[in-house]
């Protein structure tokens, strides 16, 4: 896991350090903003098209060769960016060509890694696993945007792609000496989570991740509340800065400082995270309940100082409910259908990804920065109390038992089953 997590931090730094300078890369070759939106949704629309394909893929192939040659692939395609930039050869079709091919990696890389990172360690872990992942990857954030301009200074665009070539290239080198643990051989595994089926692992049906996930009344609701977070909450990069530069009137230096205490508020929250045993969607819904206030707080901001200070309670609440949403996502289904439940979830979260920022940013056109964080935590906040207290109401409604004949004993383990 030591291994693992170094791993990460390397090829997050790398990712980082070339997202930084690709938009500025599209806008150089093309000279369009439209063309940089473009190729930002090539690249995402594999993940919203293909997503229950990938993680069939990864249910039916060796999680670990899997991610080795995912990864592989991914800097090879950093590395062929690299080549053409230093040569000058890079044209409009070609950027497109290259961000669909990432946007397809992508969507078997994601759920692999993922689940990859939960396999090194014991089931009880898990949530710490993920709470470990997401710091890494707030620093990685950190310290590759901030090597990003000295290496673009330094050396030129090119090396950027080169740096995060190298880290994939780092990771694919790591995989073969991990020691995945036998989760079911675990006597604390859960009991719902079944050893996997052999067929399984031969002939993954995407369409069993779909049915699966729409027949789990707790992924649905988790990926509504969780959706309703993506569209009217979380984008601060845009709400917040529209509203430094806008209604508090200060600069894009000023945005920098609320960024910082967005990313120093994740890492908290991420560290806080490691210690939930064990996560439900109920916490995932109080703290995005939790984060709405916060956020119809900072919307209402009558100072820059007071909005720095909000914002790290919201990243943190945002961070710890990151972390157990995703614990949940890992590790509610059986472990055979755990890649094509993250596929479905994938396309998901590209669909919400998509809209969430034309939404909020057309709401703040029509009612402005302010309104637009008010009443996208009115929404949220109201979501999630309404779930949280029909939940309470089913918890507490007494069980009805039927005064009919009894049932066979042949059926009940099957409705047992269904209850649980």
């Amino acid at each position: 896991m030591r291994w693992w997590s170094l791993a990460n931090l390397v090829s997050n730094a790398g990712t980082w350090m070339q997202l930084t300078v690709q938009n500025l890369l599209v806008l150089q070759v093309t000279g369009s903003a439209a063309m940089t939106g473009l190729s930002l949704a090539v690249q995402a629309g594999p993940g919203l098209l293909l997503g229950l394909v990938g993680g069939a893929a990864v249910d039916a192939w060796p999680r670990k060769l899997t991610a080795a040659l995912s990864q592989a692939a991914l800097g090879l395609v950093a590395f062929v960016t690299a080549a053409l930039v230093a040569f000058d050869m890079l044209n409009v079709t070609t950027l497109l060509v290259l961000a669909a091919v990432t946007g397809v990696i992508a969507t078997v890389d994601a759920p692999a890694t993922a689940l990859l990172g939960n396999d090194l360690v014991p089931t009880r872990d898990v949530p710490s696993a993920i709470a470990l992942g997401s710091a890494v990857h707030s620093v990685g954030r950190l310290a590759g945007t901030a090597l990003a301009g000295g290496t673009v200074v330094l050396f030129g665009t090119a090396a950027a792609f080169v740096a995060n070539g190298l880290s994939f290239a780092f990771v694919a080198a790591v995989i073969p000496f991990l020691r995945l643990v036998d989760h079911t051989a675990e006597t604390d595994a859960p009991a719902a989570a079944p050893a996997p089926r052999p067929a399984a692992r031969v002939s993954a049906d995407p369409r069993e991740g779909l049915r699966f996930f729409a027949g789990r009344p707790r992924l649905v609701a988790l990926a509504a509340i969780t959706g309703l977070s993506a569209i009217f909450g979380r984008n601060y990069t845009l709400t917040l800065a529209v509203l430094v530069t806008g209604p508090l009137a200060a600069g894009a230096g000023a945005f920098g400082t609320v960024s910082t205490a967005l990313a120093i508020g994740g890492i908290v929250g991420a560290l806080l995270a490691g210690m939930l045993q064990r996560p439900s969607v109920r916490l995932v819904a109080a703290m995005a309940g939790a984060g709405a206030v916060l956020q119809i707080a900072a919307g209402l901001s009558p100072s820059l100082a007071l909005l720095i200070l909000l914002v790290i309670p919201m990243a943190m609440v945002e961070s710890v409910s990151d972390t157990a949403g995703t614990t949940v996502l890992q590790t509610d289904p059986p472990p055979h259908m755990r890649g094509r439940v993250l596929g479905v979830w994938r396309s998901l979260s590209t669909g919400w990804g998509l809209i969430g920022p034309p939404a909020i940013g057309l709401l703040m056109e029509l009612a402005g920065a302010r309104a637009a964080l008010v009443i996208g935590g009115l929404v949220i906040a109201g979501a999630a109390g309404a779930g949280l207290l029909a939940h309470g109401r089913r918890a507490t409604r007494p069980a009805e038992v039927p005064a009919l004949a009894p049932v066979p004993a042949a059926a009940r383990p099957a409705e047992l089953s269904a209850v649980a």
